[in-house]
């Protein structure tokens, strides 16, 4: 009974390698956006840090609703 589900009517060759592949590309993905995330993020704590701007400080740059024209 398995063994006809893992066949599957003679194509299971190809069908399990492509479940495989697709499983492994997929969490390469999800890798490298972590890693790309985690850098960004990081890129925008330094450039935060080197503009001196705290979270009180782009609190106050941050543009009022006000009308001005």
């Amino acid at each position: 009974m398995m063994k006809n589900y893992l066949d599957m009517g003679g194509y299971g060759a190809y069908v399990w390698p492509s479940y495989g592949l697709t499983a492994f590309v997929l969490l390469v993905l999800l890798v490298v956006s972590i890693r790309s995330l985690n850098s960004t993020a990081a890129t925008y704590k330094r450039l935060q840090a080197e503009l001196g701007l705290g979270k009180e400080k782009m609190q106050k740059t941050e543009p009022s609703n006000s009308n001005e024209t």
